[in-house]
């Protein structure tokens, strides 16, 4: 669903970015709150994970293909603010090096597939799993049915800012219908792939979920042969079967597969904005992307004839600049609310 320049007018393109900005700048102090010296590598995995099933477009219909928008995701594994700023990187890494949606609509962008699928995501998530019992089979399957809501959420988000400031013509009752019918479907894919990867994460190391957290277990005795719940022994929290760091190694091994190797097998079909867009006359007035000619325009590395070889050194790349440059954001906002908290402050504290 990255929106090309074109598309929408300066004006609200303008004011888009305004909103994008100020979101970023609250999810910056937000995430200060999430990130810890565990969870901050994990962040900026979390985006590159993101970029790399990104490049993967699935069939939703006749000629039409989707892909994960990612604020779903990020959002319940890395907490909401953060999830903002995943998305955000992500966005900016296809802007800058892929030529992937355009730059003076990154406000479009942040705006629509950052915020708008994090926010309506993580509130459904919460909604459910407080009224679910509180087990990893009801986080994954809150999971499945935010990551679903948010990707027509986001269709229809599209549709109310072409009707503000977009450049065509066009019945919008007709775009709408469109962008949010095949986007539907396509949450359904988004929401496949969020919940098989929280119930992934949460089966080896649930305490690294954020949205998983405080996820406990009763202590149990076994009675006749018959495991059953200790009386008065209080929940005990679910225990880590495997480190933090091999987590993160596999994660970044199973992107760089993802984005080197089965991106070749994606579906070339356009994706679900593409798609309506080319169908309802969207595109007539969209513009070359400002750096068509980067070496690593449309995801290929430039000069290397090979399609598969050159696909998959950008993917590469592509996972290998998102993982640094997200986890250096992240670290940095980590660092941030370390320094935040000053010895004078803690005895300032202490001593009331």
């Amino acid at each position: 669903m990255h929106v090309p320049d074109g598309f929408i007018n300066a004006p609200t393109s303008a004011a888009t970015g305004v909103i994008a900005a100020g979101a970023v700048a609250v999810s910056l102090r937000g995430a200060r709150r999430e990130l810890d010296e565990r969870t901050a590598p994990l962040a900026g995995l979390v985006a590159a994970f993101i970029f790399a099933v990104q490049m993967l477009n699935f069939p939703v219909a006749a000629g039409t293909s989707g892909h994960l928008l990612g604020g779903a995701l990020a959002a319940i594994l890395v907490g909401p603010y953060t999830g903002v700023l995943c998305v955000s990187v992500v966005l900016l890494m296809q802007g800058i090096l892929f030529a992937d949606g355009g730059l003076t609509a990154l406000g479009v962008n942040i705006t629509d597939m950052a915020i708008v699928t994090t926010v309506v995501a993580y509130a459904l998530f919460r909604g459910l799993v407080k009224v679910l019992p509180r087990t990893r089979r009801s986080v994954t399957a809150a999971s499945f049915v935010a990551a679903l809501v948010s990707v027509p959420a986001a269709a229809l988000a599209f549709t109310l800012m072409y009707a503000v400031g977009g450049t065509t013509d066009v019945s919008i009752g007709k775009v709408a219908t469109a962008m949010i019918g095949v986007h539907v479907l396509i949450g359904i894919g988004e929401a496949a792939i969020t919940a098989l990867t929280v119930g992934a994460v949460i089966a080896v190391r649930p305490d690294l979920v954020y949205g998983a957290r405080g996820l406990t277990q009763k202590l149990k005795l076994r009675v006749n042969g018959e495991l059953v719940d200790a009386p008065g022994a209080e929940p005990a929290p679910v225990a880590a079967r495997t480190s933090h760091r091999a987590v993160w190694a596999a994660g970044l091994v199973t992107s760089l597969v993802l984005a080197g190797f089965v991106s070749f097998y994606a579906s070339a079909d356009p994706d679900g904005l593409e798609k309506v867009a080319a169908d309802q006359g969207l595109d007539k007035k969209a513009e070359e992307h400002t750096v068509a000619d980067s070496p690593l325009a449309d995801y290929g590395v430039k000069d290397v004839d090979d399609a598969r070889l050159s696909g998959g050194l950008a993917g590469v790349i592509g996972v290998g600049v998102t993982v640094v440059a997200g986890t250096g954001v992240f670290w940095a906002v980590r660092r941030r609310r370390t320094n935040a908290t000053s010895p004078a402050d803690t005895t300032s504290v202490t001593s009331v």
